[in-house]
């Protein structure tokens, strides 16, 4: 949703892994920062393009994280090194990926998305971020920089809980947690954009209200069609793989698992409260139409018998009783009168008024 894609249709008679970016057309630099960290010791640096990967320590953990997918020669490097699969890479770039995880045998490759508001035109943007887990290390890739990995990265500055101490699965972890915490974020904003719009339809439908509902609720299907594979994703990603994942870790993964599923609930509630307000505001606008209707139907009803009168006295005819006489006019006219306020009071009587 962020800005112009590249077309899926790019692809089309490529063979398969071969590595294409289908996302944002951006001119933002691929940047790559290498953590090295341990209980005691951490150390974050940037690499220069054409500059030595690391490889894995053999204690600690390595975190490389790319930010940026549009120099696709730099990840094609970073898979050579680290012994990717090219169909790995292919999905890393295509940034219509749906959540999933996928078992390489010696690696996990983990696909998830991230929402952000655009402040100037109120747009809400999806980015892709692929994680690949190995022995000792972990690879990010992200569209744009993540609040959610900058608070991680926070974390192991400050050596604040057991980050620190624990391996690369615990920081694939942390990084999945504060994905699904930002989720939370959506949600609510979600909320004050419906309560926006519901009171917009209870006191002032107007045309415009009815586009941005249908806006809104193409906005939550495209969520709900980004997140709901995710609980899938977890479940598989809590059941554990002791290759990869330890048994200290798989009780925080079956945390984030009960966090997604009260996400997908509360979307699922937000979706029916989107319902609600379409129904709301078609009943706004009916009830609108209904008293218009009424209004000139007391108009019609009034005035029916009175253009009648006027009709009649309106004949050709030479001879019609009353014509000579000086007062016959004001007699029809007081007639005329109180034959409409007799109507009127009788339709106030009936309640319709």
């Amino acid at each position: 949703m962020r800005g112009a894609r590249a077309k899926r249709s790019s692809k089309s008679g490529l063979p398969p892994g071969t590595l294409v970016h289908l996302g944002p057309e951006t001119a933002r630099a691929t940047r790559v920062t290498v953590v090295n960290y341990d209980a005691g010791n951490l150390e974050q640096r940037e690499l220069a393009p054409g500059e030595p990967l690391p490889r894995p320590p053999a204690s600690g953990v390595l975190w490389i994280n790319v930010t940026g997918l549009a120099d696709t020669a730099r990840l094609e490097a970073i898979g050579r090194h680290f012994g990717l699969h090219a169909l790995v890479l292919e999905d890393v770039l295509n940034t219509y990926q749906r959540p999933k995880l996928d078992d390489y045998g010696d690696y996990l490759y983990l696909v998830l998305k991230t929402f952000d508001l655009d402040e100037k035109g109120g747009r809400l943007d999806c980015d892709q971020v692929s994680l690949v887990l190995g022995r000792g290390y972990l690879l990010s890739f992200l569209e744009a920089e993540s609040a959610g990995f900058a608070s991680v990265m926070e974390r192991l500055r400050s050596g604040r809980g057991q980050i620190r101490g624990a391996g690369a699965d615990f920081l694939l972890y942390s990084l999945v947690d504060a994905v699904v915490d930002g989720y939370f974020w959506l949600l609510e904003h979600l909320g004050e954009k419906i309560e926006q719009l519901e009171t917009e339809a209870v006191e002032r439908a107007r045309p415009e209200t009815i586009r941005r509902i249908h806006g809104l609720r193409a906005e939550g299907l495209f969520i709900r069609r980004m997140l709901w594979p995710l609980r899938e994703v977890v479940n598989s990603l809590q059941r554990g793989e002791p290759r990869l994942v330890t048994a200290g870790t798989l009780v925080f993964l079956r945390d984030v698992y009960d966090h997604t599923v009260h996400v997908l609930e509360a979307l699922e509630s937000l979706r029916e409260l989107m319902a609600g307000v379409l129904e709301i505001h078609m009943s706004s606008v009916n009830n609108r139409i209904s008293g218009v209707v009424k209004v000139l139907t007391v108009i019609t009803t009034v005035f029916m018998p009175l253009t009648l009168i006027a009709g009649i006295y309106g004949m050709n005819f030479r001879h019609i009783p009353g014509l000579d006489t000086p007062w016959a006019f004001f007699a029809v006219l007081g007639f005329m009168a109180t034959l409409a306020g007799g109507m009127l009071a009788w339709l106030r009587r009936k309640g319709w008024l």
